[in-house]
């Protein structure tokens, strides 16, 4: 199994603000789906309910959650009690995206292999969830940069990590 950590993150590290992603943009919306689809994503139950839609299509979504009841509160998803027991129930030659929140990315960043992040050239001026550092632990394997435009009001780059040996 590889375990992937995808996420859009300010020069701040920040992620999230009141349940919600800070930035909006669609080349990353694109990527994210690009790279996600056909495999097992693991988020945590806030994550879960920040998504308009409930489950994302066309993966095997998992939530991490420790409510006892949490039988029938995640239509279209498996539910675990804790990261070791969602990555238990994958496949060896799976590729798994751990996509959010804070704590869930904080438990996954020394299992990972790769990162695959959006970079915003911006720091927003309220956040409350942040990335945790990894510059220390992985090492940058390829950079796509893009200029902000009509449809994106930051410049950023997708940059994708490997853990470093």
């Amino acid at each position: 199994m590889t375990l992937n950590l995808i996420a859009a993150v300010a020069e701040n590290l920040a992620i999230g603000f009141h349940n919600k992603l800070i930035y909006w943009l669609p080349d990353d919306l694109k990527r994210f789906k690009a790279l996600t689809t056909g495999h097992t994503i693991i988020m945590g139950r806030k994550t879960f309910e920040s998504l308009p839609k409930g489950a994302l299509p066309n993966r095997r979504n998992v939530v991490l959650t420790r409510r006892a009841d949490a039988a029938g509160l995640f239509p279209g998803c498996d539910v675990y009690a804790s990261l070791e027991e969602a990555l238990s129930s994958c496949g060896v030659d799976e590729d798994v995206f751990v996509i959010g929140g804070e704590s869930l990315y904080r438990a996954a960043l020394p299992l990972a292999q790769r990162l695959y992040l959006t970079e915003v050239e911006d720091t927003p001026k309220e956040a409350d969830a942040f990335f945790p550092a990894y510059r220390d632990r992985f090492r940058l394997v390829k950079e796509e940069l893009h200029s902000k435009d009509e449809r994106h009001q930051y410049d950023f780059k997708f940059s994708d990590y490997e853990a470093i040996s």
